[in-house]
């Protein structure tokens, strides 16, 4: 663990040691094995995303500290970079599965208040039906999620496309006052958790998995839960590891994927001694 990680006091400043630390070496790998795809951000290059965001997210949507944002998003890179960029801001990060949101639908936790919107293009087209969660959003921002950062492939009237705003932002975010690690800032599962607090429990999740700046955690989870989010983002940053995020995971690439990536640490999926996916470490 870096030595200057103990005094963060957000999520957004474990980002900026790590950046200061440690900035090429990898901090996100994704993988979508539908596709093939496969992405490697250094720490440098996600903290330049992340900023571009929280830059979008403020001048471009007039996102205030204490701003809901609903993310209805899959297990992505860009999804770490939107919940990293709401915290940068001090916006209050919504993560909601997609696949739960086409089962049943879903209820922001403070529906009467206006939120900002943020939907994967697979999921565009039913969100923006649903009366619930389109109709108490203040601004609703599309996702491509393509591979080489392309815009979506039908921007429908009053969406903004992500891909086709976001670089124009600077890659420096300045927070502003608002921002202390007191405010809110996840809400997950009907409870809403501060920036201090999500620091804490992902510090009490490196004690307790044993995480250190050698690890590399392959992840098959969702970010709508406490576990995913520290899991996939919170628990590498804070104890220096990184992190390799999986969608549409393939078992049979299992085994090549822990040589090739050199993964120590794995959650989401059966273990050998345990069918439930929880956290667990390699021999």
């Amino acid at each position: 663990m870096s030595a200057h990680a103990g005094a963060a006091g957000t999520p957004a400043e474990l980002l900026r040691r790590r950046v200061a630390d440690d900035p090429s070496r990898p901090l996100v790998t994704f993988y979508d094995d539908a596709s093939g795809e496969r992405v490697e951000l250094s720490a440098r290059t996600f903290g330049n995303w992340v900023a571009k965001t929280a830059n979008f997210l403020v001048d471009g949507l007039a996102a205030e500290p204490g701003t809901r944002v609903v993310l209805v998003l899959p297990p992505h890179w860009q999804t770490a970079v939107w919940l990293m960029a709401c915290w940068s801001a001090g916006l209050v990060a919504e993560p909601v599965d997609p696949e739960d949101f086409r089962r049943g639908g879903a209820e922001p936790a403070g529906a009467s208040d206006p939120y900002i919107l943020a939907a994967a293009q697979e999921v565009l087209d039913d969100v923006l039906a649903d009366d619930v969660l389109a109709g108490g959003a203040e601004e609703i921002v599309g996702l491509s999620l393509h591979a080489l950062g392309g815009p979506l492939a039908d921007c429908p009237p009053g969406v903004t496309d992500y891909a086709a705003e976001v670089r124009a932002y600077g890659d420096r975010f300045v927070p502003g006052p608002g921002v202390v690690p007191e405010a809110p800032a996840l809400s997950v599962t009907k409870t809403t958790f501060s920036a201090a607090e999500l620091v804490g429990a992902a510090r009490g999740a490196v004690e307790k998995w044993e995480l250190d700046a050698r690890d590399r955690l392959l992840v098959d989870m969702s970010f709508a839960t406490l576990d995913g989010v520290l899991t996939c983002l919170l628990a590498p940053l804070a104890s220096g590891a990184s992190v390799i995020i999986q969608r549409n995971f393939d078992k049979a690439a299992l085994d090549r994927r822990l040589t090739l990536e050199h993964v120590t640490v794995v959650a989401g999926t059966p273990g050998p001694n345990d069918e439930s996916g929880s956290v667990y470490r390699l021999p």
